[in-house]
């Protein structure tokens, strides 16, 4: 999973270093850890990683329960509902991408990407895995850095974390 450093207030860059993927250590599928990224206002992106952590210790072995709680009380409840994000988790058996309109989406092929640079990154990430030998890391990597050619919201100051 890679995050951007770009934060962007309307048509400035805030901040170009910003760290929006998080590794939870000891929690996920075999106890290997679980990596959580998001897109969207960063003080809304913070309370949902942290709500999402500690959802995911109620279940540490079960990320689609937690996110399916996560998602439900984004929802439902007053204050998550009016925060504006999204989130992409991801242990070693799954990704997945949740938004406050209830969605907890597993892409068929793995490859999951938010905000503003989500849709070039999306794209090369899929012609990379179709049409080279990159690993996964290399490809996201890769992918992130495209996206930051075509994308004035996106950067290549990025965080890279792997399972």
């Amino acid at each position: 999973m890679a995050g951007d450093g770009q934060v962007t207030l309307g048509d400035t860059i805030a901040k170009s270093n910003a760290v929006k993927v998080r590794r939870i250590e000891g929690l996920g599928a075999e106890g290997g850890g679980v990596l959580a990224g998001f897109a969207g206002g960063a003080a809304d992106g913070f309370a949902l990683l942290e709500r999402f952590q500690a959802t995911l210790e109620a279940t540490p072995t079960n990320l689609l329960k937690a996110s399916i709680e996560l998602a439900r009380q984004w929802r439902t409840d007053r204050a998550l509902r009016r925060l504006e994000a999204l989130m992409i988790v991801a242990d070693r058996s799954m990704t997945l991408m949740l938004s406050g309109q209830g969605d907890v989406i597993e892409p068929p092929d793995g490859v999951c990407t938010i905000g503003s640079g989500g849709t070039p990154a999306l794209a090369a990430a899929r012609a990379l895995m179709s049409n080279t030998p990159m690993d996964a890391t290399s490809i996201c990597k890769a992918s992130l850095e495209i996206a930051a050619d075509i994308c004035i919201y996106t950067n290549t100051t990025m965080v890279l974390e792997t399972l």
